[in-house]
């Protein structure tokens, strides 16, 4: 009976505190306290939902509250500051310190075990360079009409509706103060990512959001209108993504507003469907055909596309056919499993797609074996918050990086986990004007931009102390890997990298490739 006394007291503490407030007025508010929880014991015993509060009644509303703050106090008390679950402690520190440009140094040593197996470290020099700028840039599209200049680091792509439209204007702020750009996601472009003039890379998603008919078809004219737009400086389309490849969604049609609905062109008040496939293109060289129509309609701004990685044949099928047709994307953005700012199914967040190394080095051997990686730029982006996570990207084949939740945390995300509630305490991830108003745009901005800047000064002092002038520099021999205590490997070590043209001259002793690149087609992208 034990289970049932906080129950039983409840009633009996009523009927006490009632008589006495019979007596004394003074005591009628303690009679309702008790009453209220008698009413909630009695209503636990006759609902018949959870057999947990028809066992435990009233008892088992504590346990509801213990587990719902659980995340809390794991963040808070528990877990260690180099825990990354997803995000360290320390982590995060990191980004709050450089977003609002306070210290950043730390006292007494590291935190990371440095004999413990996958601690990384990049080797220094005893002649350091000195590099006078920080902003390192690169072309992209130096084959396109209007080519374009950009950061080494840049934003990730987050929609409007994802986000709140204080949190997009703050970002895009950001990027134009800091010259980098800033990606839409694929709920394309709303008049918060206009307003304060920052870059843009207008990603394109499988509902071709801001250029479609009311029937989800690709709109031509649209799109051109929409990416002549002096803005926009890239076309990017999104494949897939890491939080949830081949996955798609729907945005209820409670949430779709009418600033949504007129940002992505649908129906206010409907269901808004992102398809798990593209409609525009059912193969390898359709795609690259795709790519070379916005080329042209865009009138000629770099196109390329994102991609999470998932079956190797698919990809080597798009690589096929862009050494048989000649037809070339500008860019590829490679998206890790680990990226997650969207919220997704659990077992697609934990199991689905390939992590970023893994994916980054597929495609940046590919094309070093078909000879086009100094023809195609490559970006990477999953979980990447500092310059060495910069630095170590770069190292493994990447041109450029990009960040969401680094950034995130530069507008003040406290990692709570609440994105997909509407609930988010900091204004970010919400469509609640209650919550984003809040959120203060011009010092948010100003994070956004100082988180960019002192990143890169770090990664500047990271080449400084590695006798290199420039991230393109950094290559596998730089970074290095413990693999057990006794043994450490640089990356150039542990991974196979590609010769230039290794692919031409037949297939390399490389597991991947010997098992699927023969098996891959041009034309489709199921197996031969």
């Amino acid at each position: 009976m034990s289970r049932y006394a906080a129950y039983i007291a409840s009633i009996a503490l009523t009927m006490c505190f009632a008589f006495i407030a019979w007596l004394d007025a003074d005591w009628w508010w303690v009679a309702v306290v008790f009453g209220v929880l008698a009413l909630l014991g009695t209503w636990d015993m006759l609902q018949r939902r959870s057999t947990l509060r028809r066992n435990y009644p009233i008892l088992a509303h504590f346990r509801y509250g213990l587990e719902s703050i659980g995340p809390e106090m794991r963040q808070y008390f528990i877990e260690s500051d180099t825990a990354e679950v997803p995000f360290s402690r320390q982590q995060r520190a990191l980004v709050y310190q450089r977003s609002k440009a306070v210290n950043d140094t730390r006292p007494f040593g590291t935190q990371q075990d440095v004999y413990g197996a996958d601690y990384e470290w990049i080797n220094h020099s005893v002649v350091p360079t000195r590099i006078p700028s920080h902003d390192f840039r690169l072309i992209i599209g130096e084959r396109a009409k209007q080519p374009y200049s950009a950061s080494v680091f840049n934003i990730s792509a987050m929609s409007f509706g994802s986000l709140s439209a204080a949190a997009i204007t703050a970002l895009n702020e950001g990027a134009k103060r800091g010259n980098f750009y800033h990606d839409t996601g694929e709920g394309s472009i709303s008049p918060y990512h206009r307003a304060p003039g920052g870059d843009l890379v207008w990603e394109l998603g499988s509902g071709y959001f801001g250029c479609r008919d009311l029937d989800g078809r690709f709109d031509p004219q649209r799109f051109a209108d929409a990416a002549a737009l002096p803005q926009v400086r890239m076309v990017e389309i999104k494949l897939s993504q890491g939080a949830k490849p081949g996955h798609g969604g729907v945005l209820p049609g409670a949430k779709v507003t009418a600033e949504i609905a007129m940002t992505r062109g649908v129906r206010e008040g409907v269901d808004c469907n992102s398809p798990s496939r593209h409609s525009e293109f059912s193969t390898p060289i359709e795609l690259l055909e795709f790519v070379e129509r916005l080329r042209v309609l865009s009138g000629g701004k770099p196109v390329g596309f994102k991609l999470a990685i998932g079956h190797p044949w698919e990809w080597f099928g798009i690589a096929k056919a862009m050494r048989q047709t000649g037809m070339l994307p500008d860019f590829i953005v490679v998206d890790g499993a680990e990226g997650g700012t969207g919220a997704a199914p659990a077992e697609f967040m934990d199991h689905v797609g390939v992590p970023m190394h893994e994916s980054l080095m597929l495609v940046h051997n590919t094309l070093v074996g078909l000879d086009l990686r100094d023809k195609v730029r490559i970006g990477a982006a999953g979980k990447i918050v500092s310059a060495f996570d910069i630095a170590r990207t770069m190292a493994m084949g990447a041109d450029w990086c990009n960040a969401a939740r680094g950034f995130m945390f530069a507008l003040g995300c406290i990692q709570s986990q609440s994105c997909h509630t509407d609930r988010c305490p900091t204004g970010i991830a919400t469509q609640d004007p209650s919550r984003w108003r809040a959120l203060d745009v011009p010092d948010k901005a100003t994070r956004v931009f100082q988180f960019h800047q002192n990143t890169l000064k770090g990664l500047r002092d990271l080449l400084c102390a590695a006798g290199l002038e420039h991230p393109e520099q950094i290559d596998p021999e730089h970074v290095l890997r413990r693999v057990s205590q006794v043994e450490v490997r640089s990356l150039g070590a542990l991974y196979r990298f590609l010769q230039p043209g290794e692919l031409l001259s037949g297939i390399p002793e490389h597991a991947v490739f010997r098992k699927f690149w023969d098996l891959s087609r041009s034309d489709s992208f199921a197996l031969k």
